[in-house]
């Protein structure tokens, strides 16, 4: 099982996003699917198909895995706000959901 430092994320309609695995892991669900004991494909692969999850949802969701890496323990203040389009707001949390973002 090689694991590299990046991870292919699949949106419902085929978009991939290659995203740095250290802001992969910021989702419990995505942590579970790379780390954990088992089978999954995902595993020795480090390809994950969401096919439930739209282009614009998981874009938006790989956004806030690297402002989540990037300001978790930030003490330098108050955090920026993370800007969220009142006509996706519960797309984007039924996604927090499942991913455990």
């Amino acid at each position: 099982m090689a694991e590299t430092d990046y991870v292919k994320l699949i949106s419902a309609e085929g978009h991939e996003f290659i995203v740095d695995r250290n802001a992969a892991v910021v989702s419990g669900t995505i942590k579970s699917m790379l780390q954990g004991p088992g089978t999954y494909a995902e595993t020795s692969q480090g390809e994950i198909r969401f096919p439930e999850i739209s282009t614009k949802t998981l874009e938006k969701t790989v956004q806030y895995f690297y402002y989540k890496l990037k300001y978790t323990n930030n003490k330098d203040g108050p955090l920026p706000e993370f800007k969220i389009e009142p006509e996706h707001a519960l797309e984007l949390l039924m996604a927090a959901n499942y991913l455990d973002a």
